[in-house]
């Protein structure tokens, strides 16, 4: 069984909220074993969503819509359900009227009974529907859902606020779902995500090989985010069991494949897989940077009970601050430059020294969009890591993109490099 999706309101097209609910709606759907065949976001246009609706209730038998049923002049799902059920008729230029569902009033009525105040005229709209079509309680909010049934296809619409979407989802559209499915053959899906970090996305495509083919089950892909390179792997069968063992045998097949790249499955961050490993190993680490103000820090304490693990730091922005507060000797300043590798590694050793940490981080670099030169442009960043009886080490990274971008990616690249070095040997990179 597939269902389609939309998301309704000019918010979303302009990029100024982020649709959440298309995303909640189909991890839950897949719970079921119903692929969403495709998401679509509609700006607050009557005819433009009215042809969405037709087209997706031409796709799937299961649409669900969120967003446009408030009382202001911009929400417009409603008329535009009553559109396309006209559109659906032997005379698609007929107009569906809206007619007052009492029972939607008096519950709108007395839920601002309930909050002191009366309920302004405008809201009366919220109470409106296509004829044809039914109303859905909102239980935590004044906008009803809806229901109604095109071109064979069921159609639920839900408000656009996502706690009052979830809350009519669980109430009243999975239980309807899962009735619907007693007449399918049952199919589940299962899936899970695999976190690389370390090299693009052409590489890791190219090192999972045939994995990728379309055509097998379960299917393997890829998405980029942030630097990060995630496989996605989606198991479906008749059978939950199976399904599950295929998944797990193919999670397996992408590691082994991909081998130490991979940090961590589905929503582990990379900080908090490379804490996890040092707490396991009861080890400790201490950071010193320049270019990314503290950044690496941040991304350590936003980890819950990173302090475990996580020693402390220093943000050393400036060549002064580097000598007064990490001992960096002036004249390696200026005979090498802030960045540099000379200046990275004394960086790391005085952090860790002054921490006693069995390591310490260093970053100086240049994130931009100045201070670049011909022998180090911007992007140019040194990253050091120091430990316990070991020599320091330190590399460059010619990292590409705006200021954010290069801050961001040289302090992942840090706890990478700290990563690798805690992986057991033959689990190391080469």
């Amino acid at each position: 069984m597939h269902a389609c999706i939309l998301s309704i309101g000019d918010e979303l097209v302009l990029g100024q909220t982020v649709d959440t609910n298309s995303a909640h709606l189909s991890r839950r759907l897949a719970e079921y074993g119903i692929s969403t065949l495709y998401h679509q976001t509609v700006a607050d246009d009557r005819p433009a969503i009215a042809k969405a609706i037709d087209r997706a209730c031409r796709d799937a038998p299961l649409v669900i819509i969120s967003g446009g049923l408030g009382p202001t002049d911009d929400d417009l799902t409603r008329f535009a359900l009553a559109d396309a059920i006209g559109m659906a008729t032997d005379h698609p230029d007929r107009t569906v009227e809206l007619q007052l569902d009492q029972p939607s009033i008096d519950q709108m009525q007395s839920r601002y009974k309930s909050l002191g105040r009366p309920m302004p005229k405008r809201n009366t709209v919220q109470a409106m529907k296509p004829l044809g079509a039914t109303m859905i309680e909102n239980t935590c909010g004044t906008a009803p859902g809806l229901r109604a049934t095109i071109h064979d296809a069921l159609v639920f619409i839900t408000p656009g606020v996502p706690r009052e979407m979830f809350t009519m989802y669980d109430r009243d559209i999975e239980p309807v779902i899962r009735e619907l499915l007693l007449d399918h053959e049952p199919r589940v899906i299962r899936t899970s995500k695999i976190n690389t970090f370390g090299t693009g996305e052409s590489n890791v495509a190219e090192m999972l090989g045939d994995l990728m083919a379309r055509h097998r089950n379960p299917t393997v892909g890829t998405t980029v985010a942030k630097g990060y390179v995630s496989v996605r792997v989606r198991s479906e069968s008749n059978d939950l069991e199976h399904a599950q063992q295929e998944l797990e045998k193919t999670i397996a097949l992408v590691e082994a494949k991909l081998g130490s790249i991979v940090f961590s499955h589905n929503d582990v961050s990379l900080q908090a897989a490379t804490l996890d490993i040092l707490q396991a190993q009861q080890k400790t680490i201490a950071t010193a940077e320049s270019c990314t103000g503290g950044l690496l820090g941040k991304m350590l304490t936003d980890v819950p009970g990173s302090s475990a693990a996580y020693l402390g730091g220093w943000v050393t922005y400036t060549n002064d601050m580097k000598t007064a507060e990490l001992a960096v000797n002036p004249e390696l300043i200026k005979t090498h430059g802030a960045v540099s590798e000379p200046v990275a590694l004394a960086m790391a050793d005085a952090a860790r020294t002054r921490t006693n940490a069995h390591f310490a981080l260093a970053i100086t670099g240049i994130a931009g969009p100045d201070g670049g030169t011909e022998d180090k442009p911007v992007g140019t960043v040194y990253i050091a890591l120091a430990q316990h009886q070991q020599p320091t080490t330190a590399k460059r990274h010619q990292f590409i993109g705006d200021r954010e971008t290069i801050r961001d990616r040289a302090a992942k690249t840090a706890l990478n490099t700290l990563r690798f070095q805690l992986l057991p040997p033959h689990n190391s990179p080469a």
